[in-house]
């Protein structure tokens, strides 16, 4: 389960690249209820999304070379500089040098052997979001890759992350942080193959935000502009899921899970 009692390997930042800050912030705003804050005149226009009060992601705007507009999760390592040098060893790629932000801690952006993009956040004074797993806010984190084994190996090398298969029957293939335990699962894998839609996108990283009614938030999302990538499925023992995209064309996804008295 993610949440905010981080530890290396799993997630503890997110943010969004957008071709247009504000109009991403007025739909994620009509959508989550957030609210977006400069982080200052020094940050480059970096903000932060907010709701009530506690920080559950960033956001900025991007232009031609500064990547694309997508949204890039974070994962703790406690050595910013080592991690990005494990990545280039295990066949990655280092598409940001790892660099101090304001002393609030040091990141870098990477990418896995399938040219998958995802950051790294080593804390400083920001430890990371204020808020995970609850409405609103972060719950978990899916790889859409083209082969497991090689995405596994990677992962594991880099990050140490642990694979399972939770699922009695399944080919659904979890992440935990190393010697956690299936308890801190935060995310999964899929096989880029079995999944048409994503297959033509591309692999990466989809990040999936916890939400009160997914059926609601989807209209919503359709009035704010957005679009439904797959429309809301109800998967047995985990919760109700929807994928959508930003007026943008941003890939993210919305769950209920289920509680653990159903």
């Amino acid at each position: 389960m993610l949440t905010t009692r981080f530890v290396d390997g799993a997630p503890n930042w997110i943010d969004v690249g957008s071709p247009d800050i504000d109009g991403a912030a007025a739909f994620y705003g009509g959508l989550f209820g957030w609210r977006f804050r400069s982080a200052g005149p020094d940050a480059g226009g970096y903000g932060f999304f907010q709701l009530d009060g506690r920080t559950v992601a960033g956001g900025m705007q991007t232009g031609p070379g500064q990547g694309p507009a997508a949204w890039t999760v974070y994962f703790q390592s406690e050595d910013a500089q080592a991690t990005a040098e494990a990545a280039e060893q295990a066949h990655g790629r280092v598409l940001f040098q790892p660099v101090d932000v304001m002393g609030q801690g040091r990141m870098a952006v990477l990418a896995d052997r399938a040219g998958v993009r995802f950051g790294i956040w080593q804390p400083g004074r920001t430890k990371g979001v204020e808020a995970a797993g609850e409405p609103g806010s972060l719950r978990w984190v899916e790889l859409y890759t083209p082969d497991i084994a090689a995405a596994a190996a990677f992962y594991r090398r880099v990050l140490g992350l642990e694979t399972s298969a939770p699922f009695p029957g399944g080919t659904y293939t979890c992440f935990n942080p190393d010697g956690a335990g299936e308890d801190a699962m935060f995310g999964g894998m899929v096989p880029l193959a079995d999944d048409p839609i994503e297959a033509e996108a591309g692999p990466y990283w989809l990040p999936y935000f916890e939400v009160e009614d997914t059926d609601a938030v989807v209209e919503q999302a359709q009035r704010l502009g957005g679009t439904v990538r797959v429309p809301a499925t109800t998967l047995e023992g985990v919760g109700r899921t929807a994928r959508l995209a930003d007026p943008y064309g941003v890939r993210f996804a919305v769950i209920t899970s289920e509680r653990p008295q159903d």
